[in-house]
């Protein structure tokens, strides 16, 4: 009989807890947007990044996985450096390879010079 009341009890006091935490709650939601406290994202200013600063960059954890503006601006910065390398791959390559205008030209060694008739 004593386990009986102690089991009511019990569930009384879980019905309740739920009860005020569901209703109780008020217009806050259960789980508070994440403060937007900021670190250094780890990237080199100076220079463009390269594939080491890639590979050592450590993104700092939040209660609730990532931050996802420090992640948003480290992808929005990857992503511009990369159109920018991007940019001036296509530049060079479209560009004809100029050669210099005091260079001799190629010798012709080895090469047999033939007449019309190919002799």
């Amino acid at each position: 009989m004593i386990v009986f009341w102690f089991l009511l009890i019990a569930l009384v006091v879980v019905v309740v807890a739920v009860t005020l935490a569901v209703v109780g709650g008020g217009t806050e939601a259960v789980l508070p947007e994440a403060e937007p406290d900021r670190v250094a994202d780890g990237l080199p200013q100076a220079r463009p990044v390269g594939r080491a600063d890639i590979d050592a960059l450590r993104l700092p954890v939040a209660p609730r996985g990532y931050r996802m503006a420090e992640v948003d601006d480290v992808l929005d910065r990857l992503a511009a450096e990369l159109a920018e390398r991007d940019a001036r791959i296509a530049e060079l390559t479209a560009r004809p390879a100029a050669a210099p205008e005091d260079a001799p030209p190629p010798a012709a060694a080895g090469r047999v010079d033939l007449d019309k008739d190919g002799r």
